[in-house]
């Protein structure tokens, strides 16, 4: 599950035109990484919620930005199955 979310985070991040052909596990979303700007950190989490079902919250915006690409491929990992768990009777 990790490798296929980290895999649609680079796409998206390559559709959005963002080069990613030196981005791993430890650039960083914000600055001093790939310096995503607001509106493309909430472009990538609409994207990521649509495809994965799961809901970030605004005021985690902030804290989003500030994780690298390991960090936020976790997270999102962290929230499917959070969702999948809850699903379960």
């Amino acid at each position: 599950m990790r490798d296929e979310v980290r895999a649609f985070v680079i796409s998206s991040l390559q559709d959005m035109n963002y080069d990613v052909e030196s981005v791993d596990d430890s650039t960083t979303l914000g600055p001093a990484g790939l310096d995503l700007e607001s509106l493309a950190l909430a472009d990538l989490l609409m994207r990521t919620e649509d495809n994965y079902h799961i809901r970030f919250v605004a005021e985690e915006s902030e804290e989003l930005a500030l994780m690298n690409v390991g960090e936020f491929t976790s997270t999102v990992v962290n929230r499917v199955a959070q969702t999948a768990g809850s699903k379960q009777p």
